[in-house]
């Protein structure tokens, strides 16, 4: 029903629907604006009587500020909290590999995922959630989430973030992961990073990947495996306003804290036109054929590029040939390599 126009949600929708609609927006809520909200809280904090409580905690976080690149901190309690079984559901997240795809339980392996959108959606409800098809079937390996490491330092949601199996995105870290010689570590990381948010518009698919190279070396000098992984749907779930004054002020803002202020378009609670709830569109992750990497202590540039340029490959592959599966206009549907 439209009414000035403006579409509005039918009075009549079953009560799992509206579970599924308060976990998607109490996710992006706490993802995207938690941090600041846990500061404010603090701030206020320390002009009451529990002043005492906001410095215990700071110690607490200072004390523990390495835990994100130590293999985090992972409850099985909160990962298998209701709440991520509703989110995966809201979209619906789903999962595809490549045929004769196969993982050695006694590697570890760097999962390379695109598009980043306005927050990535795809790569943790396909792969990281405890709710998920490939967490069930792949039990015998650990998944982590590499982030920016700026979220282990915003208060109460970095608690969150380890315990549903984040790491810091940071060199130090992701060799840490990848380095534990009895295997069965998987790291999904997006390389195209914050900025690669910027090109989240429905039924685009720019990536940001062709001078990132930084991951390649990471698993050369791990021998990891590099897997190129899509989300299908990604950019379909918000659209963002833009303009060259507003995008030189995101920069700024980018540059400054690392994180990009996307001026996101999805939708609210009782209407689909407009809000900061994702919209409700299908999204299915798909999960290439790994890539072998011989492992090579200290990587020449040469052996970084042929690596990338195999890479760049195998994930353009994956694209032409999935696009036609999932995409509603997989002909005028084109991937775009920044």
């Amino acid at each position: 029903m439209k009414i000035l126009g403006i579409e509005f949600a039918p009075l009549r929708i079953p009560m799992h629907r509206r579970f599924e609609t308060l976990a998607a927006a109490a996710w992006f809520v706490v993802i995207a604006f938690g941090g600041f909200i846990g500061l404010i809280i603090c701030i206020y904090l320390l002009f009451t009587s529990l002043w005492w409580f906001v410095l215990l905690y700071a110690t607490w976080i200072y004390l523990d500020r390495h835990t994100c690149e130590n293999g985090g901190r992972i409850s099985v309690w909160v990962q298998n909290w209701r709440w991520w079984y509703h989110l995966k559901n809201y979209f619906p997240v789903n999962y595809d590999c490549a045929p004769g795809f196969a993982l050695d339980a006694k590697r570890n392996y760097l999962f390379c995922c695109f598009p980043h959108g306005v927050l990535p959606v795809g790569p943790f409800n396909a792969l990281g959630n405890a709710w998920c098809e490939f967490y069930k079937t792949h039990r015998e390996f650990k998944v982590k989430s590499a982030i920016l490491h700026q979220h282990f330092l915003l208060p109460f949601v970095r608690e969150l973030a380890l315990a549903v199996g984040t790491i810091s995105c940071s060199a130090n870290s992701l060799n840490y992961e990848l380095s534990h010689p009895e295997g069965g570590h998987i790291v999904t990381l997006m390389p195209g990073g914050a900025i690669e948010a910027y090109n989240c518009h429905p039924g685009k698919y720019k990536f940001v990947v062709k001078n990132r190279k930084g991951f390649v070396k990471l698993a050369l000098r791990n021998g990891s495996p590099l897997v190129p992984v899509i989300s299908f749907g990604e950019t379909d779930l918000f659209d963002q306003l833009e303009g060259p004054t507003l995008r030189k002020f995101q920069e700024y803002i980018r540059k400054f804290l690392g994180l990009a202020p996307v001026m996101f378009i999805g939708r609210g609670f009782f209407q689909y036109s407009f809000g900061i709830i994702p919209q409700r569109r299908p999204v299915t992750t798909v999960v290439g054929t790994p890539i072998e990497v011989t492992k090579v202590e200290n990587p020449t540039k040469e052996q970084v590029e042929e690596l990338h340029d195999t890479f760049i490959q195998s994930l353009t592959t994956l694209f032409e040939e999935y696009k036609y599966k999932y995409l509603e206009n997989p002909e005028e549907t084109c991937l775009e390599l920044q």
